[in-house]
């Protein structure tokens, strides 16, 4: 998925990138966001990678349940023409950028099997 981010951020500046997924966070979950800091995540799952990019952390001062924000987009379709924002609060067992993607790729892996 890496390369799905880089190509996306060659499309936009990363101070827009980052300003959109600020504008995806606060339509999502009605609260302002702060960013804090981005982190690289390398996830493997049955020997192949399947997320090597990185995770924008918000800072959530408004909402009620969680403090912070982990957010990212990547390109999605079969010609990867659409952009796809993902947001999942830090909301336990969710408490790392590791375990946002981990949980992200498990709803995805759900939504498939349905």
């Amino acid at each position: 998925m890496d390369h799905a981010l880089n190509e996306a951020n060659d499309v936009v500046s990363k101070k827009d990138y980052l300003a959109a997924l600020r504008r995806v966070i606060r339509q999502m979950h009605h609260c302002e966001a702060i960013h804090s800091r981005s982190v690289k995540v390398h996830e493997i799952f049955h020997g192949k990678t399947v997320w090597d990019g990185e995770v924008e952390v918000y800072d959530l001062p408004d909402h009620p349940q969680a403090k912070t924000c982990y957010a990212w987009a990547h390109l999605r379709g079969n010609k990867d023409e659409r952009t796809r924002y993902v947001t999942v609060l830090a909301i336990p067992p969710v408490t790392t950028a590791l375990a946002a993607v981990k949980a992200s790729i498990m709803v995805e892996a759900k939504k498939q099997e349905s």
